[in-house]
């Protein structure tokens, strides 16, 4: 009889296509939105806009979307469509430098010194998209050898490992959106709006992918769930 190791491509090959095609989609989900806007300007995280009605159409910006690696703004006359966004860039740069004046922020009463901390935790929140995607792809590559027991603990620590990243990165950027959301109208008179980027439900994607590939390697990994020695 041919031990299963000898087969590593044909033993538990089923499992081993989901997990592949999971752990796949996770990767590119988390990719794409690892290198978003500037970098792939279809994709952002969050989009602030102008709400004001009865104006005519001029080159100022109305709009700013808000991706890992920067921010562009655009205006009524180009506006962004769903695969292009022909405004005004800054970046690619990781992390986003912010000088509001401190009246500002004397009357919704914050200090300069809160803003700061914040941005370095967004900072971190940001690395962790790349971070992700990149435990993605190595869970992705061990996940083709599921005939050895050992490769599979492997696979699943490192898919664990993504699924929890991502799933840290999905609930801070819905808080940073549904925050924005619910204060910036105030702070600007209901001048602006704010809308959830796309960026935010791929997030969500790649963590349902996660776990259940998670699901279906701790199946393979213990021998339960119709999987035998």
């Amino acid at each position: 009889m041919v031990k299963e190791h000898h087969k590593p491509f044909k033993a538990h090959r089923i499992t081993s296509i989901v997990c592949l095609f999971l752990l796949t989609a996770a990767f590119i989900l988390l990719l794409l939105v690892g290198i978003s806007l500037p970098i792939v300007k279809p994709v952002y995280i969050m989009r602030v806009f102008s709400v004001v009605t009865g104006q005519p159409a001029t080159s100022l910006a109305t709009e700013l979307r808000f991706g890992v690696w920067g921010v562009c703004a655009t205006s009524a006359l180009d506006q962004p469509t769903l695969l292009t966004n022909d405004g005004l860039c800054f970046g690619p740069q990781l992390g986003y430098d912010f000088d509001i004046p401190d009246d500002l922020l004397s009357r919704v009463g914050i200090s300069q010194s809160l803003i700061q901390a914040v941005l370095r935790g967004l900072l971190v929140v940001l690395i962790l998209h790349i971070v992700a995607a990149a435990t993605s792809l190595v869970g992705l590559f061990f996940s083709l050898f599921l005939a050895s027991h050992a490769f599979t603990i492997i696979s699943l620590i490192i898919t664990i490992i993504t699924a929890v990243l991502s799933t840290v990165v999905f609930a801070v950027d819905l808080v940073i959106a549904i925050t924005a959301r619910s204060k910036i109208p105030d702070l600007t008179n209901d001048g602006f709006g704010v809308g959830i980027g796309n960026a935010v439900w791929m997030v969500l994607g790649a963590v349902i992918a996660s776990w259940i590939a998670v699901i279906l390697l701790s199946a393979r990994a213990c021998y339960c769930c119709a999987y035998r020695r």
